[in-house]
């Protein structure tokens, strides 16, 4: 210890200087500042990531969702053109029309969610493999039957052809029979021949007499003969037209000839007659009122041709 009486230079006792800690402070919050960007640069770029991500998987789920939605209206369009290519699959088509209903509702309820998951469109992808293999089944159905119908279209074509062969040999055949049959009737028509009209006076007792005089005569007694020698033997009707002297014909009923298209007759006959041979015809008309003086025209036809005529005149009578 210093005992000595100078008085000191520095009247008070030294103290070592204050430590100055803002600049450690000032780096602290620096290297803080500077890891809290890195750290929000690289949570940034985290969510980025995450968000490229993200985006990436929509647009998947959104592209696999449209190649499924294309796929399903592709199969729709393929069932609609299988329905209308045959309707003899109409039938065929209702009993699978509830399962392929069935099929079309779940993949559209799927398919219309917005936020379908991959396991829904996992499972549409599944139903419309099934829903394209009973659209195959009913196109297998329709070559089937595309092939059947054509073979029935050869085949129908091949009849169609030998049906208008028959149609055209018929046809050809029934226009010869017609003129065959046209000539064998023309040839069949009856010749009548010694046509006579004799007029009687009936007397009292059932005695007739021939007379002339009008305004004795009864009835007119018809005769002729007929004959033909292709015609079968058997029945036929002869129709007799008379004409009265003031040209009026008489009218009981109406035929058709040949020629001169519908008259008038005065009787029919239905006479019997044999091939080849002659048969004799009678037949006594008499007329309402009187008989006329003058010209009585008889004509017989038969098969629409006129066959034979004669006339007969009767007269006044008496002395005037």
């Amino acid at each position: 210890m210093s005992t000595s009486n100078y008085p000191s230079a520095n009247p008070y006792p030294q103290q070592e200087p204050k430590k100055d800690y803002r600049g450690l402070i000032i780096a602290l919050l620096a290297i803080g500042l500077l890891g809290t960007w890195a750290y929000l640069l690289w949570s940034n770029n985290k969510a980025e990531q995450a968000h490229v991500s993200d985006q990436a998987i929509i647009a998947k789920v959104t592209d696999e969702k449209s190649e499924i939605q294309q796929n399903f209206d592709d199969a729709l369009t393929r069932l609609d053109s299988v329905s209308g290519l045959n309707n003899q699959l109409e039938g065929q088509l209702t009993e699978r029309s509830s399962e392929i209903s069935r099929l079309k509702t779940e993949i559209r309820g799927i398919l219309n969610k917005k936020n379908a998951t991959a396991a829904e469109l996992s499972k549409a992808k599944q139903l419309i493999g099934q829903l394209n293999t009973k659209i195959a089944g009913l196109e297998q159905e329709v070559t089937r039957l595309t092939g059947e119908n054509a073979q029935l279209s050869t085949d129908l074509s091949a009849e169609k052809g030998k049906t208008n062969q028959l149609s055209s040999d018929l046809s050809s055949t029934t226009t010869a029979k017609e003129a065959l049959e046209k000539k064998v009737e023309v040839a069949s028509t009856l010749n009548a021949t010694n046509i006579s009209i004799t007029p009687v006076d009936e007397k009292k007792g059932g005695k007739e007499k021939v007379t002339t005089t009008a305004k004795r005569v009864d009835k007119l007694t018809i005769a002729f003969d007929v004959d033909n020698r292709i015609a079968q033997s058997g029945t036929t009707d002869v129709y007799v037209r008379v004409t009265t002297p003031d040209g009026k014909a008489v009218n009981n009923g109406m035929f058709t000839t040949r020629e001169d298209g519908d008259k008038s007759y005065a009787f029919k006959m239905p006479i019997r007659y044999e091939s080849g041979k002659k048969s004799h015809i009678e037949y006594p008309w008499k007329q309402d009122g009187d008989f006329q003086r003058g010209n009585y025209i008889i004509e017989v036809y038969h098969n629409g041709f006129k066959i034979g005529e004669a006339t007969r005149e009767l007269k006044k009578g008496g002395l005037f």
